[in-house]
Formats: C-alpha cells, sequence, structure tokens
C-alpha cells in the first residue's frame, strides 16, 4: 500500500473517531445527568433555583425508570453508528458501473476517486480520427532530462499535426497531464479524442530509447506498441519510426508518400536542437525571468546553427510575449530586432508552419505590420492546420484588422484543439476584444472575467475587462480592474494605447480608450 492511501485512511479513521466520541459523550450526558447522577446534585440545584417541594419528589427515581433513560442513551448512539455505516457505502449510479470502477487503492498506487471521472466535461469528437499524445515519461533517472523527453513529444505532435485529415490536440493541453496518473479513457472525454498515445524516453551514454503504445480512448485497448533505439545523432530518425507507426495504425491504407511529407529535420545540429528544447521549456513558464533565459538558449540554438528557423520564430515570440507584458525598455531597438528575427524566420522557414506562425505573430503585433503579419499566418495555417497556436495567433490578429467574426471563428478552433491549454487566457482575452469590438460588452465581460480566473494579473485581460464592463455600465468593477491594471503597469496610460495594441480600425481605438477613461485610466 503507498504510504498516502494508508495516510488518507488514518485521517478519515481519526475524524469519524472524533466524531463517534463527540455523540457518545452527548449520550452519556443524558445518561448520566437523567438516570444516575448523584441525588445530592439535584437536591442542590432544586434548592438554588427554589424549585417548589412538590418536584422535589420527582427525584430521586426509582431503579426500573433509570435503566429506562440508559436504554435511550444506548439507542441514541446505536442509531448514529448505524445511520453512519449506511452513509459511508456508495451508491452505484445505473449504467454507469463500468464507468466507475476502477483498481483499489492498492493497485493504482493512489487513492482512486471514481466520482470524478463521471464529473469530468466530455467534449464531442471530431469529424475525423482524432489523436492526444500524452507528455512521454523520463526514464533517464535524471530529472534534468525532462525538457528532453518533452521536446521528443513535442516533435512528434508537430509531425502529426502536419496531416491534414488527423485532428491532433496541441502541446500545452496535452502537458496539463503531466507528472501524474491518468486514465486514457477520462483523458478521450476531457480532450475529445478518439486515440492517446503515451511512452517513455530515456537518454543516456550517446543513446535514445523511444517506447510508445497507442490505445483507443473510447474502450483503453491497446492498438499498437513498439519501442525504437539507436544513437543519439539518429534521434529524428526515432522520431520519425514514432510517428510513422502511429499513423500507419490509425490509418493502415494512409499513403506512404504522406508520411514522408511529414518528416523533417528542423536542424542538423544535435547541439543546437537541445538549447532549442531547453529554450522551450523556459519560454512556456510566462515569466519575465524564464522568458529572458529562454532567449540565451535559443541565441545558442542560433550560434551552432544560422539557419534554425524554429529558434528565430522563437526568439519572435520573447518579444512578444515582452510587449504583452509591459517588459520592453527600449522599444525602439527590440521593436526593430523582433522584425530582423521574424524576417529572418520567415525566410528561412518556408516550409515550417511553427516558424512561419511566429514570424506573422511577431510582425503583426509587436511591429504592427498587420497585413504582413496576417499573409505569413495564413500561409502557416495552408501547411499546417492543427497548430492550436497559429489559430490563436491568426484570431488575435484579426481583431487587431478590425475582423471581430473571423477572430471569434478562428480563436474557437484554437480552444478547442487546445481545451485545457495553461495560456488559454491569452485566447479568452483575445474573445474579449473581438466581442468587445464587435459592440457586445455583456460577451466581452464574461470572456475577459474568464481571463481573469486564470490569469488575474495579465495587463491585456484587465484592460479589456475595464473597458467592457465601463460600457455594461459596471463601473465598480470597471474602476477595479483599472486599479488593478495600473498596479500590475504603473506607467499605462490612454495615450499609449498603440504601444499596447494595434489596432487598425480608428472606430476600435476610439471606443476602447473610451472604455478605459470611464474606467478611471488617466489620459
Amino acid at each position: 500500500m503507498k504510504h498516502g492511501a494508508s495516510e488518507s485512511r488514518l485521517k478519515h479513521a481519526i475524524s469519524l473517531g472524533r466524531e463517534y466520541l463527540t455523540h457518545w459523550a452527548i449520550a452519556g450526558a443524558i445518561i448520566a445527568l437523567t438516570g444516575f447522577a448523584p441525588e445530592h446534585w439535584f437536591a442542590d440545584l432544586f434548592g438554588h433555583l427554589e424549585i417548589s417541594e412538590r418536584l422535589r419528589h420527582i427525584w430521586p427515581l426509582n431503579f426500573d425508570v433509570r435503566i429506562g433513560f440508559v436504554a435511550v442513551g444506548v439507542g441514541i448512539v446505536a442509531w448514529d453508528v448505524l445511520r453512519r455505516s449506511t452513509l459511508q457505502k456508495p451508491k452505484s449510479l445505473p449504467g454507469r458501473e463500468q464507468e466507475v470502477a476502477g483498481p483499489a487503492p492498492d493497485q493504482a498506487g493512489l487513492d482512486a476517486k471514481p466520482v470524478e471521472a463521471i464529473q469530468s466535461p466530455t467534449l464531442a469528437l471530431p469529424d475525423k480520427p482524432s489523436i492526444a499524445v500524452l507528455p512521454f515519461a523520463n526514464l533517464s533517472g535524471d530529472a534534468d532530462q525532462d525538457y528532453f523527453a518533452d521536446g521528443m513529444v513535442e516533435e512528434i505532435i508537430t509531425a502529426l499535426s502536419r496531416m491534414s485529415w488527423l485532428f491532433v490536440i496541441a502541446r500545452n493541453s496535452s502537458f496539463t497531464y503531466k507528472g501524474r496518473p491518468v486514465d486514457v479513457k477520462q483523458v478521450g472525454r476531457e480532450l475529445g479524442v478518439r486515440y492517446v498515445l503515451e511512452g517513455g524516453v530515456r537518454k543516456a551514454a550517446g543513446r535514445v530509447r523511444i517506447s510508445a503504445q497507442l490505445i483507443d480512448a473510447s474502450n483503453g485497448v491497446q492498438l499498437w506498441a513498439d519501442r525504437f533505439e539507436g544513437n543519439l545523432e539518429d534521434v529524428f530518425d526515432l522520431q520519425d519510426h514514432v510517428t510513422t507507426s502511429v499513423v500507419g495504425a490509425i490509418a493502415p491504407k494512409l499513403e506512404h508518400a504522406e508520411i514522408e511529407r511529414a518528416r523533417r529535420k528542423p536542424t542538423d545540429s544535435l547541439d543546437a536542437y537541445d538549447y532549442y528544447l531547453r529554450g522551450l521549456a523556459q519560454v512556456y513558464m510566462w515569466t519575465k525571468r524564464n522568458s529572458d533565459e529562454a532567449r540565451l538558449l535559443f541565441d545558442k540554438a542560433i550560434e551552432l546553427d544560422p539557419e534554425f528557423a524554429s529558434a528565430y520564430g522563437m526568439i519572435g515570440y520573447y518579444y512578444v510575449q515582452r510587449k504583452a507584458n509591459g517588459w520592453m525598455s527600449d522599444r525602439a531597438q527590440e521593436i526593430a530586432d523582433a522584425v530582423r528575427v521574424a524576417r529572418r524566420a520567415a525566410e528561412l522557414g518556408e516550409g515550417d508552419a511553427n516558424a512561419l506562425s511566429r514570424a506573422g505573430q511577431t510582425l503583426g503585433f509587436v511591429a504592427g505590420e498587420l497585413d504582413a503579419g496576417v499573409v505569413l499566418i495564413d500561409r502557416a495555417l495552408a501547411i499546417n492546420p492543427n497548430l492550436a497556436t497559429t489559430w490563436f495567433n491568426s484570431g488575435f490578429i484579426r481583431v487587431w484588422l478590425g475582423e471581430p467574426e473571423i477572430a471569434i471563428e478562428h480563436l474557437t478552433r484554437a480552444m478547442r484543439l487546445s481545451p485545457l491549454d495553461p495560456l488559454i487566457f491569452g485566447m479568452q482575452t483575445a474573445t474579449a476584444f473581438a466581442h468587445f469590438c464587435a459592440g457586445r460588452n455583456s460577451e466581452a465581460v464574461l470572456w475577459a472575467e474568464k481571463a481573469l480566473r486564470t490569469k488575474p494579473n495579465f495587463n491585456g485581460t484587465n484592460a479589456i475587462a475595464a473597458a467592457s464592463y465601463a460600457f455594461a455600465g459596471r463601473k465598480r468593477e470597471a474602476e477595479e480592474a483599472a486599479a488593478h491594471l495600473l498596479q500590475i503597469d504603473p506607467s499605462f496610460r490612454v495615450s499609449r494605447i498603440r504601444d499596447y495594441f494595434p489596432f487598425r480600425r480608428e472606430q476600435d481605438l476610439v471606443q476602447f480608450a473610451k472604455g478605459l477613461r470611464i474606467a478611471g485610466i488617466a489620459e
């Protein structure tokens, strides 16, 4: 039995024991005070209260009556014990016994909570084959190698997502399951997928071993399992083998040519690739310190491979984070450098959807080059229609272009591809902006509130919340959001809106500024 399960049961037993003792004490008090309390105690009490002489004759009771009081007290305790033992038995739900059933705590290695499986939200399956690739276990015995296992999974997800006929859950949603045991059936329900791929990676002494298994999430049946092993320099081939095998298991009749087109080495330098993976692990943390560390790692990757398109794209994303969070110190210089790396990523990554998407995001949001940005993002979508990040970038840039309905459609697609994304607050914030620009202030408030529950200290979310609250007639909430925004970024002013939000339509800019003024943001 696991230590955690034993400790949980001990705490439960102690809690029940305390409750039982409490009820025994109450019943005991009734017995003592009514049946066996010393006669002089009642005599003193009656005397103190000046009770009439006639009432004094109630005490002492005869022995048989006092035995009756004892029986009543014991009955109270017995009834309570029986009631509690009945309540402790779980009630089965008709038609759900099979779904609720699961391994005992000793077998599963944790305290099972079957009711949660019933309460989990269920997403409808897409109209094409769908898959989620869960984080692979790091079998190297070295926690510092987690980034390598994560990177392997990210590359497999990217390779699978290039296939337009396949629906692939985004990396950020898949990785919410990292570090905890999961039930693939529950994963299938929560992410809305037919298949789940899981496995492990071992890296040691210049060798890499990848093991994987493909499971049908609807019934938990293993469809395929295999192990791939080779030298570290063969890591890209190993990824290809895994991807090809998975695709073959899902669609046996898939043409080999489509599989071949899905193969791509991001770089010929393994050291550059290693730095790139380390950078990805840092940049997803979404903090200034981690973002700065990621920039250094991406720079090292480019030093080793000056034509590494995805590394340039992620440096562009570094500048997106800096602008979005108000971290820029020298705006002109940083914007110029952001444009340089974005154009380099686009130049080198002609067939790389991730590089093109990041380049378009950087040009559109950081530099305000909206037309150039949307062209790159649309090209990325044509190459790979399964990247949640690209649909998110497309949605947000269309907010700034003044196309709120298209923006909402693309943002909805992004959230479906990555429903558990830790960065979903950005998609929700963008959706709030889109509804605001469409004149739907109540809907904008709802989406801003969703984003605030996930990320309360993001300045963009607080800004759109303040403006939306203002036009929805909720002045107190608008002022609170504005005050919080100024706590996060004391330099925020109405006159600096374009420094943060590259609105093209003048009407959107004017309306947003008006809402911020109502909320209490100074000019």
